[in-house]
């Protein structure tokens, strides 16, 4: 296997461990804002209960444009 891909000339070295910080930073990041997302949700059901939602009808563009009486 060719290990020059992952020397990157020299700078891996530092590009790497910068990579992998970012990474590990980012998804600490998401596992912080993932808990506390769940804990507002859960204080949010709490307060207002379940959440009523009102599904809406639509109308076919033929339907209405044959029943229409501009014409």
């Amino acid at each position: 296997m060719n290990l020059e891909l992952f020397i990157l000339g020299g700078y891996g070295y530092f590009v790497w461990p910068a990579f992998i910080f970012t990474f590990l930073s980012c998804f600490a990041l998401y596992l912080k804002t993932n808990k506390e997302f769940k804990k507002q949700e859960i204080m949010f059901l709490n307060k207002f209960g379940k959440i009523h939602s009102t599904k809406i009808e639509t109308v076919n563009k033929e339907k209405a444009l044959s029943s229409s009486t501009i014409f």
